[in-house]
């Protein structure tokens, strides 16, 4: 097993199944309700391995959110990948659809509604600013956007995440209708 062309200890290749874990298990029953024991059952390890990995749950669902927006921004780039060299506005609409290709995988989704709803514990809103950080950053760096068109596109974003939190692009009703008009979500209506 290799990461970033190096091989990986046990350890190490435990770390990333934790964290595989991690986000599975948070995406379900966020940070407050989800026990370590969930999180090594799914690992197939034991919670005491968990803890020697990981000094806590605060640490472990850090890592999981760290690695969620690694995936973000590598679903960004792809996206920017496929614009090639066109004007900002096609490069934010290609990573748009790379991200909404991204959180099909509702765990993605769930465990960044989950981090914001548990950003009271310091440890988790610097991790979900940080997160933020490297996403808008890309995005405006990659993009060559103004400022207020990267706005936008995170913002974009977020509803992104209320329609298919809510699926409200299956739901009747104008204001559903008004919400989710021309929001993308590969493998629904």
């Amino acid at each position: 097993m290799t990461k970033r062309g190096a091989t990986l200890s046990t350890s190490d290749a435990r770390r990333d199944a934790v964290v595989d874990a991690a986000i599975a298990e948070f995406a379900r029953g966020g940070y407050h309700s989800t026990p370590i024991s969930a999180v090594a059952a799914r690992a197939d390890i034991s919670p005491a391995y968990v803890f020697k990995l990981f000094p806590g749950k605060v640490s472990l669902f850090v890592a999981a959110l760290d690695r969620c927006y690694e995936l973000v921004v590598h679903a960004l780039s792809n996206g920017a990948a496929r614009a090639g060299d066109a004007g900002p506005g096609k490069i934010l609409h290609e990573m748009g659809g790379a991200y909404a290709e991204l959180i099909a995988d509702r765990n993605l989704l769930m465990l960044q509604v989950h981090a914001q709803s548990a950003a009271d514990t310091p440890e988790i809103a610097d991790a979900v600013r940080r997160g933020l950080a490297k996403v808008t950053e890309f995005a405006r760096s990659r993009s060559g956007a103004p400022d207020d068109e990267v706005q936008r596109f995170i913002a974009y974003g977020q509803l992104c995440h209320l329609v298919a939190t809510l699926d409200l692009d299956e739901h009747a009703g104008a204001w559903a209708a008004v919400l989710s008009a021309g929001i993308r979500h590969p493998g629904r209506g």
